[in-house]
């Protein structure tokens, strides 16, 4: 591992030892919120996995109902039927801290339109109702799906920035601190053995000169 280009010095080995200190713990750091995010991301996961399994049973039994509709009922009336919502929801958003990360919330209101069924039930057929119950029923699983989903993708990106972070610490910066450090400390103590036997020679001079 290359090390920090660097001035030898007590100064500079002081600096180093501090910054090595705060590296070791923002990587501890970072590997508990690593692990705390992982643990979230597995649990958004599987709410993800049983929302969208019910979601696609539901929308898939409507679009049968209103195949079903189709079938019985001539196109000009199903278009007419249809052509005007008569039920209204309004999405209001916010945004909630899951390890500092900023996820959407959506939460489903009703509008001012509550009548489910906009048509006169003598010119559909039965079908028709369940299908638009059906949907009405599964939009607001829809919506938790998509947040759930959101969450999961922006925590997933998280997950891999963090990744990067903890490896950047634990196999490049960390690694050439310490290298950087114990170089600088052979030369230390290269230097004070030197002085030491320079001043032993000069003791020593000095004594035969006496």
């Amino acid at each position: 591992m290359a090390r920090l280009n660097v001035n030898p010095t007590r100064m500079e080995l002081r600096r180093l030892k501090t910054r090595l200190k705060t590296a070791v713990r923002g990587h501890k750091l970072l590997k508990d919120k690593a692990d705390e995010t992982i643990r979230q991301f597995m649990v958004l996961i599987k709410e993800n996995k049983r929302l969208r399994e019910e979601t696609e049973g539901e929308v898939s039994a409507a679009l049968r109902s209103f195949l079903l509709a189709a079938a019985v009922t001539t196109a000009p009336v199903m278009e007419e039927a249809v052509a005007m919502p008569g039920y209204s929801v309004e999405l209001e958003t916010s945004e909630k801290n899951v390890m500092s990360v900023m996820v959407p919330q959506i939460s489903v209101k009703e509008g001012d339109k509550k009548e489910l069924y906009p048509y006169s039930f003598a010119g559909v057929s039965a079908e028709l109702d369940g299908s638009i119950a059906n949907l009405s029923e599964v939009l607001v699983k829809l919506v938790h799906l998509a947040e759930v989903e959101k969450a999961c993708n922006m925590l997933a990106d998280e997950i891999e920035k963090n990744r990067r972070r903890v490896n950047a610490l634990e196999y490049v910066m960390i690694p050439q601190l310490e290298e950087t450090i114990k170089y600088i400390t052979m030369k230390l103590d290269e230097n004070e053995r030197s002085n030491t036997i320079r001043l032993m020679k000069v003791k020593s001079m000095i004594e035969n000169r006496t």
